[in-house]
């Protein structure tokens, strides 16, 4: 637990000035990541800024003003939702992610009712891992794809001035990462863009025409959800995966603030604000939304705790959206920028469900935990695909991974060598000691 006295505790207010420098700075904290997943996805930016302004301030009501929380873009959903909307449209993409925004409610409800021992049974840190390196490694190509290969007539063509920009944005990035400090430290992204952006210009290949003719005013465009089966069939599973990451969050958030989240307001009502704030993004065309490390990690560094401070970055978050020329300036960063970073971030996403095998103590002469893993990883990185044209039911990748995990992870009898908990119980001082530890990197 944190012993050190917070500068500013949950319901203070700071003064004005004070306000709008510490709310600026979680805006930061936030922006590159969550600006970059409707990039890759094809949707807008200035809806995913929107979206996730409403969503926090949402999820603030929700929780009582109780867990200083910045919900940004989720990552867990880029491929789904390139999947589905490459198919049938970005509608039934949203669609899919209001009933994962649904889901959330529903299990919110349970916990409340239950308590949560129910949900290690089913997403042991076995499968959670391993689906997270699922998720990682399944954006690989698609990361390697922007940063080296330019389109021209429809076709990925390879391009080494675009690739050395990448490169560049990755070493910036890497270098942000592992050497800069303090808040620097907490957004190696945004800095690895910006810094990828200025070679890009010097390289000739941002063109500022689309900034040039936007208005300074504009009214985002707007996507409403289509029904889909096949969306819903391929974003639920999903949703069960993101859900134990807010676990991990809220358990880390109240490490630092000294305090069980849990418990107050409770984890049934975080789950809740996280899953209406998902159900608001899908309604406007923004993707699915998520409690945000980097923004944990400021609070780690800075002390401040104030629910002010992040509502106030929420609403420079709608501001934001409403800018046309800043929406337009978006997107002039060249795929090979956020291609470069892409390599950094989605490799760290791997990694991250790597570290949750290790911090959990997975034991790989276990049979039983090497069959799950194993079968986890191959089902979801090679894009395998379970087809019932004859209901119109169509699994693939990681919704079929994650499946096939919890299916395993049910059925196969239980042998030496458990795992130990990922939610709030007896294993869980140890993991969030190791992720306090941790929040910054």
């Amino acid at each position: 637990m944190n012993n050190q006295k917070p500068v500013l505790d949950v319901h203070e207010m700071p003064k004005a000035m004070s306000w709008l420098a510490l709310s600026f700075q979680h805006l930061f904290a936030m922006f590159g990541a969550t600006v970059l997943v409707p990039m890759l996805t094809g949707l807008s930016p200035s809806i995913a800024l929107l979206s996730s302004g409403l969503g926090t301030l949402a999820y603030l009501i929700i929780t009582k003003g109780k867990i200083p929380a910045y919900l940004g873009s989720s990552f867990a959903f880029i491929v789904p939702i390139i999947t589905i909307s490459a198919s049938d449209g970005p509608g039934a993409a949203m669609f899919g992610a209001l009933l994962a925004g649904i889901l959330y409610g529903i299990i919110s409800l349970i916990i409340y009712k239950f308590g949560s021992g129910w949900l290690n049974k089913i997403l042991p840190p076995v499968v959670i891992g391993s689906v997270v390196i699922v998720i990682g490694l399944g954006l690989a190509g698609v990361a390697v794809d922007m940063a080296m290969n330019i389109k021209v007539d429809g076709q990925s063509v390879y391009s080494l001035p675009h690739f050395m920009v990448a490169l560049s944005t990755l070493a910036i990035a890497i270098i942000a990462s592992t050497m800069f400090r303090g808040f620097l430290g907490v957004i190696p992204i945004l800095i690895g863009i910006v810094g990828g952006y200025i070679i890009a210009f010097f390289t000739g290949i941002v063109d500022f025409t689309p900034v040039k003719e936007a208005s300074w005013l504009a009214l985002p465009t707007f996507t409403t959800p289509t029904v889909s089966l096949k969306a819903a069939i391929i974003m639920v599973p999903v949703a069960l995966v993101t859900i134990t990451e807010h676990i991990g969050h809220l358990m880390v958030t109240g490490s630092i603030m000294n305090r069980d989240l849990t418990k107050e307001p409770g984890l049934h009502r975080s789950l809740l604000g996280d899953g209406v704030a998902t159900a608001i993004a899908a309604m406007i065309g923004g993707p699915p939304n998520t409690t945000y490390g980097e923004n944990i990690g400021v609070m780690a560094i800075t002390r401040i705790y104030s629910v002010f401070v992040i509502a106030g970055a929420a609403v420079f978050a709608i501001s934001f959206a409403f800018i046309g020329k800043l929406g337009a300036l978006i997107g002039t960063i060249p795929p090979a920028v956020m291609g470069g970073v892409s390599i950094l971030l989605f490799g760290i996403i791997a990694s991250a469900g790597l570290r949750m095998l290790v911090d959990n103590g997975i034991d790989y002469s276990n049979k039983r935990n090497l069959v799950i893993s194993s079968v986890i990883m191959v089902i979801g990185v090679g894009g395998a695909a379970l087809r019932l044209h004859s209901i119109h039911v169509e699994l693939e990748g990681m919704a079929l991974a994650t499946i096939v995990g919890i299916v395993l992870n049910l059925v196969l009898p239980k042998e030496i060598g458990t795992q130990t908990e990922v939610i709030p119980g007896t294993n869980a001082k140890a993991k969030i000691k190791n992720e306090a530890a941790n929040v910054t990197n």
